[in-house]
């Protein structure tokens, strides 16, 4: 099992740590509902280190990542952060993926722990003869996630060129001796950032990062998060989670995420259809996908639980692929595929527990949450 670079700093901080994906990795540290409203109220520092880094520079770099992205990559400006699917023959999708463009022909890839090592082989077998290389760089890296609506004024006070970072853009900075690359993304529903920088000096970047504030304070404004809050942030804020909203046999048109997904691409100049596209215009063509995900709003204070089935006028139409107790609205909360002509917002549904018990919900737009713009 790996352990990132900021294992011993979890362990000093009192997390509990849990195998994921083939790391251990820290589950909370004082409790998911406390850490939850840390982020939305202050700032949190995730170690989002067991996600996958993978550089891919050379010659035909982007002609490679036009095949297996279903967004545009040509037209994609150094500096710049896009979200991707990355879809198999069938339409369904293989990973959700971050695409950073580092210049004309280098970009960086920010995937899923629990892909990295299928997707490397995939990208080995789309590579045919193009001139490019691959490189795997989650190892010598580390990545942490600094997140809450008070994060870009902390940054602030010892970087000016960060906070002026419009959303989806990356800069490289020099930090010390070292190159960090700093994105102005996240997967909470909040502003913040995220770095990438050398595993060795991870360290040293925290106490940097980390400066005058002390996480175990009772008013730090920025304390350790762990996974599970990391959870329902992303559930609150509607992000699709790989084997839950997102799979291999689930159809990338009923993700909620069709602005990742562009079927014109073949059709536009020096673009190229993407694995999977014909798959997903023939649902298009035949008026779409059979189920799309929708949000939930559970009556009463028993949460759900991915799996258990939707039901609509005591007919099965769907099946719960997400759920939590939403520490913010202070309500349960579920994502769910439920049948395509019911997923207006508004349908009243319940969800059976499969104990002689039903839930009542009624379907909503989402996200559940949006942080305020300032």
């Amino acid at each position: 099992m790996h352990r990132t670079p900021l294992h011993q700093f979890h362990l000093d901080a009192g997390a509990k740590m849990v195998e994921f994906a083939g790391w251990e990795m820290p589950i909370m540290y004082r409790g998911v509902h406390e850490e939850h409203k840390q982020v939305r109220t202050a700032g949190g520092i995730f170690d989002v280190s067991h996600m996958g880094r993978v550089r891919i520079h050379g010659r035909h770099a982007r002609r490679f990542l036009e095949r297996i992205c279903t967004r545009r990559i040509n037209d994609m400006q150094p500096g710049q952060c896009r979200y991707s699917l990355l879809c198999n023959e069938r339409g369904g999708v293989r990973d959700d993926i971050l695409v950073y463009r580092v210049d004309d022909d280098d970009f960086l890839l920010v995937v899923n722990a629990s892909n990295r090592e299928k997707l490397m082989g995939h990208f080995a077998e789309q590579k045919d003869d193009m001139v490019l290389t691959i490189d795997d760089r989650t190892l010598q890296t580390a990545m942490v996630a600094i997140q809450g609506p008070r994060v870009m004024e902390i940054i602030g006070k010892f970087s000016k060129e960060i906070p002026s970072l419009k959303r989806y853009r990356f800069a490289v900075k020099n930090l010390l001796v070292m190159k960090v690359t700093v994105s102005r993304t996240g997967y909470t529903g909040e502003d913040g950032i995220e770095a990438i920088l050398p595993s060795g000096a991870i360290g040293m970047a925290m106490k940097l990062m980390l400066k005058d504030i002390d996480p175990n304070a009772p008013d730090a404004p920025i304390k350790p998060i762990g996974l599970g809050a990391r959870d329902t942030l992303r559930m609150e804020a509607g992000m699709p989670l790989y084997g839950h909203e997102l799979g291999e046999d689930i159809d990338a048109l009923s993700c909620g995420v069709d602005f990742a997904i562009s079927l014109d691409k073949d059709g536009q100049e020096q673009g190229e259809a993407f694995i999977g596209m014909e798959a997903l215009k023939k649902t298009r063509d035949n008026g779409g996908p059979a189920r799309k995900v929708v949000g939930l709003l559970l009556d009463g204070k028993r949460t759900a639980r991915q799996g258990m089935k939707v039901l609509h006028d005591g007919a099965e139409v769907g099946e719960v692929s997400s759920a939590c107790m939403s520490p913010t609205l202070d309500r349960p909360i579920a994502m769910a595929f439920v049948d395509a002509a019911l997923a207006a917002p508004g349908g009243a549904f319940e969800i059976d527990t499969g104990r002689d018990a039903k839930l009542s919900a009624q379907s909503c737009a989402l996200p559940f949450y949006k942080a305020k713009k300032d």
